[in-house]
């Protein structure tokens, strides 16, 4: 599903392009998976009915974790996203040795309804079940087909140490990495879709291995 070689053959280039980025390290990739596939899976999506977990901070705003079982093509994705493949490439752009949380702990499959948003706001770094893992990095893939500026909903984010802000596209099968920090803030506005339309992305979290010294 995922486009390795391509990954793999400009992963000098993305590595400069993420580690300079502003205002904090991020990384654009587009076309990252194979289109008709991602197509496919995107059919297979129902309307979630699970609000998301962070609901405090977010409007009409659903999630399902275990989205692999949706369809092949889903469940496919899954396995590339958690594959020592992908994570040596992640690894190498991002230059910090990364693995996922198996269960996928506030990831996931997330669906923005009518009017939903997401307030800006930092996530968890420690995970609140396993204290001796530090959560490095987000990994968001759109699958908002047919976007336009004009729907919302673009990521934003901001950097809390300068105030430095930036405004990112969420296109179908464009891929977004986000350093995740205590510094780095992020969220979107309220969305304008067409009706019967929804803001689409599927959340990773790739966590480091933390040890404590007493």
């Amino acid at each position: 599903m995922i486009n390795f070689e391509f990954l793999e053959a400009n992963k000098e280039n993305l590595r400069v392009q993420y580690l300079t980025a502003q205002p904090f390290p991020y990384l654009i990739i587009d076309n990252f998976c194979d289109e008709e596939k991602l197509l496919r899976a995107y059919d297979s999506i129902p309307e979630l009915e699970n609000k998301s977990r962070d609901y405090a901070f977010a409007n009409n705003k659903f999630e399902k974790s275990n989205y692999k079982v949706l369809s092949p093509e889903l469940e496919e994705l899954y396995y590339d996203l958690s594959s020592d493949r992908f994570n040596a490439i992640l690894s190498f752009i991002t230059a910090k040795k990364t693995f996922v949380d198996p269960k996928n702990h506030g990831g996931g499959l997330h669906q923005g309804k009518k009017n939903s948003f997401l307030d800006m706001h930092l996530d968890f770094n420690y995970h609140p079940l396993q204290k001796n893992w530090y959560r490095e990095l987000n990994l968001l893939l759109y699958l908002n087909k047919d976007w336009k500026p004009e729907y919302k909903g673009g990521l934003k984010i901001k950097d809390l140490r300068t105030d430095e802000e930036a405004e990112l596209e969420v296109p179908f099968n464009r891929l977004i990495i986000q350093q995740c920090a205590p510094y780095t803030l992020h969220g979107y506005d309220m969305t304008n879709f067409p009706e019967g339309r929804y803001r689409t992305s599927i959340y990773n979290r790739k966590i480091e291995m933390c040890h404590f010294v007493n």
